[in-house]
């Protein structure tokens, strides 16, 4: 039984998500069933120097962009040591890590993604094979590079139809027609309004957001931006958030509640608009969905104004079902799924789905991300490196 950890960073940067996971499956690729069961799962926060440094890399000039690479890497192995230590795990009985970095640049019509938290360093802190950079190789055969997940949603959440992620951008993700996309910014921009105008890290169960109410003209404005006319395959970066949504928040002058709670139905809308445009694309009819189960994951399904405006929707328009996991699947999903994709890599069996992320493939086998580790050669006294 494999077992392994995962590193997850988003955009929200409310913190570093590590899962140790273990991992069973009977049958063989491709149509292997798998399971899997999140041992141990903690979110470490960041701290208001981590968040500084994540939130302004965008802006660092080549050589510091680098130092920052190569730090956080070492940031991230030392983490992991610490959970090591504080789950009393044993070295030997890890297979890997997975780590997907915390992303600062993606531009995939330029053929360029880029996170950092160099795969070597989190080796040389933690001694363990190191499976990193995880959609460079997708972008670089004209794929979006995103999402990557729903390989994992796939293989670990048959049972769902739909699945849907609220984190820092929402995306979501039917395994039918295996297709999935990003749908809009989300918690990035709600927890930057409440930071900047309330001195909160969150809006915390949607208690000031509920307070607002809907200005349509802002309503408008968000919903007519080009992005969401766009078929998939598609995803976002951060700086769509940043430099085009924000923006148009703090132009309007509103009160802060009134822009919180339109955002949200800005959110919920997009969703909803996103479930139409599946059903347009692929030619069905909206009874499509009647019944079918769609699993809410991320931070903000912990916003109970958000899921209840949320989960009214998708069920009175289509008639989907509307379901809450366990609590370590709603925090964890991403770690647990970058752990999966990490282990797919190193058995080289396929890790990311053509159909989702528009890739123009080549080879015959989809294998993406770089695997770091090492051997001690006692003759020389020295660790020797391998990459693949």
């Amino acid at each position: 039984m494999p077992r392994a950890i995962g590193l997850m960073s988003g955009s929200s940067l409310d913190g570093l998500d590590i899962a140790c996971v273990d991992f069973s499956s009977i049958g063989n690729c491709p149509t292997e069933k798998w399971t899997f069961n999140i041992v141990h799962a903690e979110t470490i926060p960041y701290s208001s120097e981590w968040i500084k440094k994540l939130s302004t890399a965008i802006n660092l000039d080549a050589r510091s962009y680098l130092l920052l690479h190569t730090s956080y890497g070492h940031y991230l192995g030392q983490c992991i040591n610490n959970f090591i230590t504080k789950y009393n795990l044993k070295l030997d009985d890890i297979d890997l890590i997975a780590s997907h970095g915390h992303t600062i640049f993606h531009e995939p019509w330029n053929s360029m993604t880029g996170q950092i938290g160099d795969g070597s360093a989190i080796c040389a802190e933690t001694g363990l094979l190191v499976v990193n950079d995880l959609r460079s190789m997708d972008i670089a055969y004209g794929g979006q590079g995103a999402p990557i997940v729903p390989i994992g949603e796939i293989y670990l959440f048959n049972e769902y139809r739909l699945l849907l992620n609220l984190g820092g951008i929402a995306n979501i993700a039917d395994r039918k027609y295996r297709i999935a996309f990003d749908i809009c910014p989300a918690n990035r921009i709600l927890n930057k309004l409440v930071k900047e105008y309330l001195n909160k890290e969150y809006d915390e169960n949607g208690t000031y957001s509920s307070q607002g109410q809907i200005n349509e003209i802002l309503l408008n404005k968000l919903n007519q931006l080009d992005y969401y006319k766009k078929l998939y395959p598609k995803s976002l970066s951060n700086s769509f958030g940043l430099d085009i949504i924000y923006p148009l928040l703090e132009y309007d002058k509103l009160n802060i509640y009134d822009i919180l709670r339109t955002y949200i139905e800005h959110i919920v809308q997009q969703i909803s608009n996103s479930i139409d445009m599946i059903i347009e694309n692929e030619k069905q009819d909206k009874s499509t969905y009647v019944n079918c189960k769609m699993l809410i994951t991320g931070g903000g399904t912990h916003n109970k104004f958000l899921f209840q405006c949320l989960k009214n929707k998708p069920t009175e328009n289509f008639g989907i079902e509307i379901e809450y996991p366990d609590i370590n699947v709603i925090d964890f999903k991403e770690a647990l799924i970058m752990t999966f994709i990490g282990l797919l890599r190193i058995q080289r069996k396929p890790n990311v789905l053509a159909s989702v992320t528009g890739q123009k493939l080549i080879r015959s086998v989809e294998l993406f991300g770089v695997i770091n580790h090492f051997t001690f050669d006692y003759s020389k006294k020295k660790c020797c490196f391998f990459f693949d």
